[in-house]
């Protein structure tokens, strides 16, 4: 498998940031309710920060956190999508002094410009009084996620900051202002993580195979497209959470509690699929649950697959049981794999994690195939439920945690990391001065 990056993907240790300000956008979106909930996503970006800083620049970071937008239009700012907790966290870890700058709201409209005070800030950040500035959520400014006028001048005030931009933020890959935009008007450069998860999706888009694949999700008809893809470059593929209860009601005909007809039907399409492949690892044995609330003695059982028929009702299908894992087939599958990318919670946590724990520690048992892990739930069932293990391979070359499962799937699903809109952007500026920087005022 080839894990060089593309010629043309301009890189931090070629920019020019001594004695510049850097605007480093990351992926600190790891806030829930006020609390940092894992900050490995937050811990991988250090380097990059630490590289900025070693090489005379200063940086202004930014991240997203949550979605504050509501569909109405409507920005909703508070101490629950605050960068705050990410602001104290760095400066515990980093020993420096973090400025968050507050910016008047235009009531539910959110923040419509970076105005005038934070000039004061850039001063003391260029003298060293301050380590670096970190920017309000990126999606409490309107421009973040808008349209035409809005959209081009929070890029151009952004750039207004800055000297140079640094793209670390692998996990967001939506076209936003701050991701994409900016890049018109900036030069711009991959951060060192970009580099390391790009680098790192060959092992998923050019597997040492046999290949395999384990799937699950909240929605199905959210992952079809990722989905037909991988399917298509798998050699086994698992399915787990409502993508599998789904799947079974597709192929076996059966009704489950919760299920949506129009998921179900949309899952026809990969029964139809594999019906010849025979790529799909069914695991034997779920648990039914009478309710959602708990796991209430009593209440749940274990259903053997080979069991269902036409017509059978079920209640919630809400894990898979451990055995699981130990089936001779999935077994089978499992031990022989040569790679396996995981983006997968099995059970409806926090009270059903039989299945994930199973996963987790049945796929350790292979040591010989590269093993991938994709997404924020992902990583924190398996921290959580298997923390020896977890503290045992982060360093483990055979492990690679991606800190964006849902790009992992975009660029799956784009067959090409490169055909991600923010890393296209990094390429088609290839780091050199942009045609808008005329345009650009310091401060704002």
């Amino acid at each position: 498998m080839n894990n060089s990056l593309d010629p043309d993907l301009p890189l931090l240790q070629h920019a020019p940031v001594n004695g510049k300000i850097v605007l480093l956008r990351v992926d600190h979106n790891v806030v829930k309710k006020g609390k940092i909930e894992d900050p490995y996503r937050i811990d991988q970006t250090i380097g990059t920060i630490f590289n900025i800083v070693e090489r005379g620049g200063r940086p202004v970071i930014m991240t997203h956190i949550g979605r504050p937008r509501k569909k109405n239009g409507t920005i909703e700012i508070d101490n629950s999508t605050s960068v705050e907790p990410l602001a104290d966290y760095l400066e515990h870890k980093l020993h420096s002094k973090i400025h968050v700058p507050r910016f008047a709201s235009d009531g539910n409209r959110g923040i419509s410009h970076i105005d005038t005070s934070i000039n004061l800030a850039i001063r003391r950040l260029r003298r060293k009084e301050i380590g670096a500035i970190y920017l309000p959520n990126s999606r409490w400014f309107r421009g973040e996620e808008g349209e035409g006028m809005e959209r081009d001048q929070f890029a151009l005030q952004l750039a207004g900051l800055a000297d140079v931009f640094v793209n670390d933020a692998f996990g967001s890959w939506q076209p936003h202002a701050s991701t994409v935009d900016i890049t018109e008007c900036l030069p711009s450069f991959a951060g060192y993580l970009m580099q390391r998860e790009l680098q790192n999706l060959s092992n998923v888009l050019e597997p040492d195979r046999p290949f395999l694949s384990v799937v699950a999700g909240a929605k199905f008809n959210t992952k079809i497209g990722p989905l037909n893809e991988i399917y298509k470059k798998v050699d086994k593929l698992i399915l787990g959470g409502v993508i599998y209860n789904t799947y079974l009601a597709a192929k076996y005909g059966l009704s489950i509690k919760g299920m949506e007809d129009e998921e179900i039907e949309a899952a026809r399409s990969l029964v139809d699929m594999d019906r010849d492949a025979k790529k799909i690892v069914e695991l034997p044995c779920v648990y039914e649950s009478d309710t959602m609330e708990g796991k209430i003695e009593g209440k749940y059982r274990k259903r053997m697959v080979s069991d269902f028929k036409k017509g059978t009702r079920l209640g919630y299908i809400l894990d898979v049981a451990a055995e699981s894992f130990e089936d001779k087939t999935v077994s089978k599958v499992i031990d022989s794999a040569r790679t396996i990318f995981v983006n997968a919670v099995m059970g409806y946590t926090p009270h059903f994690t039989e299945g994930s724990a199973a996963m987790d520690r049945k796929i350790d048992h292979n040591r010989e195939a590269k093993k991938l892990y994709g997404g924020g739930d992902t990583l924190k069932e398996f921290k959580d439920l298997c923390p020896g293990l977890y503290l045992s391979v982060l360093d483990d070359s055979q492990y690679y945690f991606f800190t964006g499962g849902g790009t992992v799937l975009k660029a799956i699903e784009e067959s090409s990391p490169y055909e991600l809109d923010p890393v296209k952007a990094l390429i088609k500026n290839g780091g050199k001065p942009p045609f808008r920087t005329k345009h650009k005022r310091k401060g704002i």
